[in-house]
């Protein structure tokens, strides 16, 4: 019998990743996270990983005895001190208080792309390529991965490449533009930055799988892995693909002005062979199939944790 913490199970990567946990046998999956009303049921760890003491969270691991912590929780957008807090200083936290309280549970970490910045275009991103994060996000998500990789535990950082599925939060373009096309009038027109840039994106699910084999895998794993789908796609025939499944037959009108993220880095591909051969893991669902989802479904609050 195995017992598993989630950290941030209610946010866009916790929630299919606890689901896909909840499968797995033999295991108890615990809830960790920041107290709030109107959840189903009230987290085993209410923590907010931005504040709290690392004595008082070494104390709440104690208690729960974990033998895996799968920390999703993290912030994708909002001030540099939120996201120093929660990416950077909540790593450490964590880490630390596993060290004192639960010091052989197994540690996965989700990191992100963000952390390696511009890619070469027509090449894929290993995890021995430097790492070069041009904004705040990428540079907090790097410090996280820092420090899980020094704090000597049996630890892992899945560094997730363009996520994308139900639920995705508007702070991610894939969940700002479902946003825009089912506000817009069906034959409107939705104006947005420049989409010349390629991404690799990759199903919500397919994370969660590699989430749950590096959870449960024997012996020790590399300290990085790559999780993307290994292909990079031009965002332009991404919100195309994405226009037609919201029903939008309008125009998209490119103003040339996006974020200050996608103008440095223009090409983003993962090179995912390590994973492959660490977990046994590829991804198995295509990106229609991720985007048909995100159709369906309401979008997360943009800020909300990844």
């Amino acid at each position: 019998m195995s017992r598993i913490l989630v950290l941030g199970g209610p946010g866009f990567l916790g929630g299919p990743v606890t689901a896909r946990l909840g499968e797995t046998p033999g295991a108890t999956v615990l809830h960790g996270g920041r107290p709030a009303s109107g959840r189903r049921r009230a987290p085993d760890l209410p923590v907010d990983l931005g504040t709290v003491p690392v004595d008082v969270l070494a104390g709440g691991l104690a208690g729960l005895g974990p033998d895996v912590v799968v920390n999703c929780a993290g912030l994708t957008a909002g001030p540099a001190s939120a996201l120093a807090a929660v990416n950077a200083r909540g790593a450490a936290a964590l880490c630390e208080a596993m060290a004192a309280a639960v010091p052989a549970a197994r540690l996965v970490h989700l990191g992100s792309a963000a952390e390696y910045g511009p890619g070469v275009p027509g090449t894929a991103l290993s995890e021995s390529a430097a790492a070069r994060p041009t904004g705040v996000y990428g540079a907090t998500k790097l410090a996280g991965t820092f420090a899980v990789a020094s704090s000597g535990l049996d630890a892992v950082v899945l560094r997730v490449f363009n996520p994308v599925g139900a639920g995705a939060p508007g702070s991610g373009l894939p969940g700002r533009l479902a946003a825009a096309f089912r506000g817009a009038a069906p034959d409107g027109a939705v104006t947005t930055g420049d989409l010349g840039a390629y991404r690799d994106f990759v199903d919500v699910k397919d994370v969660a799988e590699a989430v749950a084999r590096a959870a449960t895998a024997a012996g020790p794993l590399p300290p990085v892995l790559n999780v993307g789908s290994g292909q990079a796609t031009a965002v332009r025939d991404l919100a195309a693909e994405l226009a037609g499944l919201c029903g939008f037959t309008g125009r998209i009108e490119e103003s040339g002005a996006g974020s200050e993220r996608s103008a440095a880095v223009s090409w983003v591909r993962a090179d995912i062979s390590l994973a492959a051969a660490a977990l046994g893991w590829r991804p198995i669902r295509t990106l229609h199939d991720a985007l048909a989802a995100l159709c369906r479904a309401p979008a997360s609050p943009a800020g909300a944790p990844a």
